[in-house]
C-alpha cells in the first residue's frame, strides 16, 4: 500500500460544496482505505494499492466528475513529497514578515522555464516565485486577499491547472500524518 495526499481543485470554491463526509465516501468506494479529509479546502489522505500517480489521478478525476458532475483536477503527493516541500526553502535568505504567506501550487508537472519566465510578467512587485518539482512557489508579501496574482491568473497565464494550498494547511498535513500516527 502507498499513502497519498489527493489536493483537489474546484472543491468548495465557486459555487461547488462537497461536505468532508461526502469526499471521504466518494473516495472509499474506489476502495481506497484510510481515507480521512483535512480541513474543507479538498485535502484527502488515502491508501492504495496502486503506486502509479497517473492512473490515480486519472481515476480519481473521472470518478469526481461523474458523481460530482463538473471537473475536479486531481493532484496527488506522497507523504515523503509532503515532507520535502516542508524543508525545501525556495525563498532562502528571504526575511519574512507579518502577513505574508507561501503557497505552493500543485502541478501535473514540472513547469518549464518559458513558462516560469512568462508568470514573472505578471508577477507583483513585491513578491517572489520559484519551482519546486511538480510544484509552484509563491511568496505572497501583500497578503492573497490584496494580491494581483491569484490562481486563476497563474491558470490564465500558463495554460496550466494547478491547486494552491497555504504552507501551513501542508505543514499541519505532514504534522498530523506523519510515520508516528501510523499512515507516513
Amino acid at each position: 500500500m502507498r499513502h497519498w495526499v489527493a489536493f483537489l481543485r474546484a472543491i468548495n470554491v465557486g459555487g461547488h460544496t462537497v461536505k468532508n463526509t461526502q469526499l471521504k465516501s466518494l473516495f472509499e468506494t474506489l476502495g481506497y482505505t484510510q481515507v480521512e479529509t483535512f480541513i474543507a479546502s479538498g485535502n484527502v489522505l488515502f491508501n492504495a494499492r496502486t503506486r502509479k500517480r497517473d492512473t490515480l489521478e486519472a481515476t480519481i478525476e473521472s470518478h469526481l466528475k461523474k458523481a460530482l458532475g463538473y471537473e475536479v483536477t486531481t493532484f496527488l503527493r506522497t507523504l515523503d513529497e509532503i515532507a520535502d516541500l516542508i524543508v525545501c526553502q525556495p525563498f532562502a535568505g528571504s526575511i519574512f514578515s507579518m502577513g505574508e504567506s507561501l503557497y505552493i501550487g500543485m502541478l501535473k508537472a514540472p513547469m518549464t522555464e518559458e513558462i516560469f519566465r512568462s508568470l514573472l510578467t505578471v508577477k507583483p512587485e513585491s513578491d517572489e516565485f520559484a519551482r519546486v518539482g511538480s510544484n509552484f512557489a509563491w511568496l505572497c508579501r501583500t497578503g492573497q486577499g490584496k494580491s494581483t496574482f491569484s490562481n486563476a491568473v497563474f491558470e490564465k497565464t500558463t495554460r496550466m491547472k494547478a491547486s494552491f494550498r497555504n504552507i501551513t494547511t501542508i505543514r499541519n498535513i505532514s504534522a498530523k500524518y506523519s510515520d508516528a500516527n501510523g499512515l507516513g
